[in-house]
């Protein structure tokens, strides 16, 4: 059932990164370095030239003293930011060391104003002219400091505002002109010189954000192999190694050097089956070999990656091996086997819980709060039913290898079962930094997989809670994450939510609503509202939508986004459903036999073999042949149990039940589907007749729709019509059937009778 006649879709997130503030911090103060002589001079230069032309007016030693005090700043400041510049790259810069830098040059621009101030102030007659002239100057070279917006403006204030009083001070009200002028040009070059501070900051972030990512590898893998987790190996086209780790030369006995060019299967052994996996030039996982005898012999597991390069050329593998001769040889080893999920080699559920119990342990006797994130996979499902189970799970595979790089020794990663990941982290005192390792996780969980040449894509939704702040135990700390997590995907993909008492209270209250639901169900706190059906050629209304609303006794009107999800979850939408298409059967009965009734159908109903037979006696009892009865379906049916559901929908269409595809195009790609001969009409989503009004783009696309559904011999329904305008062009660009708020809102059953067959008399061609 659709949750409303206007419903929208999630709205998309945007996730927006930055480089790191001490990076960005480090690259203002490098780039004031670079301009220390240009700024210099110029400020040197422009305080020599007033001296040379007011010498005569201004006593001499005081301006040698200004000149000398001048240069004396100029000088300290240089070489202080020279000094500050000299530190290693992956050294970040205080946030006090740009404020002394915004200090610097506001105290340097006070001190080069103060001459013509003092001139001013002693009634001494120096040339306004011309010191507004070095004024503009020195503003100009107010860019050695633009890269920081508080620095620049603050040069330009004290220069403008010092020059501006002198001159007021100093000459009066025929100032005024050379103000205005003077202040016209310090806004310009303060807007400009901002815009190209916003600039540098912009490629500033660029830059961060990529070396980040590149440190981030490279960290990665040195620590891999440090910590001596395993070995890293690289063979050309020809399978000879052309990298490999000290480790793996001491696991064979050789030197690294000896191994450099000689075959991956030599190197270990001329071991049986490897040429044959590499010959493949396919993604190999954790392949067990077994080489050596007596206290030699040894275990290890193989894994690879073939190398393509841009033209899709082969370039040989790079993988990474591992010695599990203790795993293979410890009791020890296999009791922890126990506790390891079995696809991934994560923490199970039961093990997740040990560790989380002994976190939660040590927060309360430590006093330091430890966290655990439930993590669930957006979109996953779809892999399994469109690739397979085979890719599926080398997906969660790759997942669960990119969560636990990224937490690392943060904490630990399990697997609690399907799609489902858990990271408990011991040291949980800084929220910013749980938050953080989310985003890392989300967007690491983001990034496409290559599966055997194919790409896939999913998401990540995270909820997190804290112990013992939002529970002291296992169970309760679970539930509370269990809750973030429902929190976190209703607010659509790749969202991370900490757990907050609201949410308990919203959970609370969905088991109120859900009670009362079950009350409701058959008595007249359900009514349905029904919305016309409007030919595209007549104008003639030819049906009608159902629309299930909800009229609570205390509450008042609930909304159909609020109740339908906790239908679907609970389990009656099924009852719900039935009802529904009894009522809106009978109610159809009444009118003409040219008028059809459409009604929405749950996901969650299609998968249920009985539905067919629901329909039929709903038909039955009304006394109403079959193809005046449309069952409108969401694209989202074909991301949960797609395969059963086609049989379900297949089996109405042989009662002689219409079935329509709703919102298409805005959901799960379906378009395998539309050759199943399970579908009769799409309904193009009213996002798409709104754009279309602005959006070439979109226009392109629904004509695109249009000419699919001819060649699949479907008639298209355009929904969310709400202007003669969108109806004109709805009915120009091939649709058949026009829906929406132009030919009236959700209607009582009763005002139905009034309309059926009218024809609407607006204005909507010409």
């Amino acid at each position: 059932m659709r949750r409303g006649a206007d419903a929208r879709g999630p709205a998309h997130r945007i996730e927006e990164r930055h480089a790191p503030a001490g990076e960005v911090r480090n690259a203002q103060l490098n780039i004031l370095s670079r301009f220390t002589l240009y700024a210099g001079a110029t400020q040197a230069i422009c305080a020599v030239v007033f001296a040379l032309l007011e010498y005569k007016n201004l006593p001499l030693l005081g301006l040698l003293g200004w000149l000398g005090l001048i240069i004396a700043a100029t000088y300290l400041s240089a070489r202080w930011l020279n000094r500050t510049t000299l530190v290693r790259r992956r050294d970040q810069q205080p946030v006090m060391k740009i404020r002394v830098a915004v200090l610097d040059g506001a105290i340097r621009a006070a001190i080069w104003i103060s001459m013509p101030v003092y001139a001013a102030l002693s009634g001494a007659p120096i040339n306004y002219t011309f010191t507004g002239g070095l004024v503009a100057m020195m503003m100009v070279s107010g860019i050695s400091v633009a890269v920081i917006p508080a620095a620049i403006t603050l040069w330009i204030s004290i220069l403008g505002l010092g020059l501006a009083f002198a001159a007021y001070y100093g000459v009066g009200a025929t100032s005024f002109p050379g103000i205005a002028i003077l202040t016209s040009f310090s806004g310009a070059a303060l807007v400009g010189f901002l815009l190209l501070a916003r600039s540098w900051q912009g490629q500033i972030d660029r830059a961060g954000v990529l070396a980040a990512k590149r440190a981030d590898i490279r960290y990665l893998l040195q620590e891999y192999e440090d910590r001596g987790a395993g070995w890293l190996w690289q063979v050309d086209s020809q399978f000879c190694l052309t990298y490999v780790s000290p480790r793996m030369g001491e696991l064979v006995g050789a030197a690294t050097y000896q191994l450099l060019g000689t075959s991956l299967s030599t190197a270990l052994g001329d071991q049986t089956g490897v040429p044959e996996i590499l010959a493949k030039k396919e993604r190999f996982d954790k392949i067990e070999l077994e080489f050596g005898t007596g206290k030699a012999h040894r275990w290890v597991t193989l894994s690879g990656s073939p190398i393509i390069d841009e033209n899709g050329d082969f370039q040989g593998y790079r993988g990474v091996g591992l010695d599990i001769t203790d795993s293979k040889s410890s009791n020890a080893k296999l009791q922890h086997l126990a506790n390891l999920d079995v696809l991934t080699g994560l923490p199970n559920r039961s093990r997740v819980r040990t560790l989380l119990d002994t976190a939660l342990s040590d927060a309360t006797d430590n006093n330091v709060s430890c966290a655990v994130m439930f993590l669930d996979l957006d979109g996953f499902k779809p892999v399994n039913d469109t690739f397979g189970h085979p890719k599926g799970d080398a997906v969660l595979k790759t997942v669960a290898r990119r969560l636990s790089g990224i937490v690392g020794t943060r904490g630990t990663v399990g697997r609690i079962g399907g799609d489902e990941f858990a990271v408990v982290v011991n040291d949980a005192q800084s929220r910013v930094g749980v938050e953080a390792l989310a985003e890392k996780l989300i967007a690491a969980v983001s990034d496409p997989y290559m599966i055997d040449n194919v790409q896939i894509r999913i998401g990540l939704s995270i909820g997190c809670a804290y112990g013992p702040i939002d529970g002291d135990t296992v169970d309760d700390l679970v539930r509370k994450a269990d809750l973030a997590l429902y929190h976190a995907k209703s607010l659509g993909r790749a969202t991370f939510c900490n757990f907050d008492p609201q949410m308990q209270v919203e959970a609370e209250e969905r088991v109120r609503l859900e009670h009362d639901m079950r009350q409701a169900i058959g008595t007249e706190q359900f009514h349905l509202l029904y919305q016309p059906l409007v030919s595209a050629s007549t104008q003639r209304v030819t049906g009608f939508e159902a629309l299930l609303r909800w009229n609570h006794p205390t509450r008042g009107p609930i909304s159909p986004a609020v109740f339908i999800p906790i239908a679907e979850e609970s389990g009656l939408v099924e009852q719900l459903g039935a009802w529904v298409l009894r009522q809106a059967c009978s109610d159809a009965a009444t009118w003409p036999d040219d008028i059809t009734i459409a009604v929405n159908v749950s996901p969650v109903q299609l998968v249920v073999p009985a539905l067919p037979n629901t329909v039929s006696d709903a038909l039955q009892k009304a006394r109403m042949s079959a193809n005046r009865l449309e069952l409108e379906v969401t694209e989202s049916v074909f991301m949960s149990g797609a395969g059963n559901a086609v049989d379900v929908l297949k089996r109405l269409r042989g009662l002689g039940v219409g079935i329509a595809l709703d919102d298409f195009g805005t959901g799960y790609s379906s378009l395998g589907y539309l050759n199943k001969a399970v579908f009769h009409k799409l309904k193009i989503d009213g996002s798409f007749v709104r754009n279309a009004a602005t959006q070439e783009e979109t226009v392109s696309i629904i004509k695109a729709i249009v000419m699919l559904a001819n060649s699949f011999r479907l008639t298209i329904t355009a929904e969310g019509v709400e202007t003669a305008e969108d109806f004109n062009r709805m009915r120009d660009l091939g649709c058949d059937q026009i829906q929406g708020y132009l030919f009236g809102r959700p209607m009582p059953v009763e005002r139905t009778r009034e309309i059926v067959g009218s024809k609407w008399e607006h204005r909507l061609v010409g």
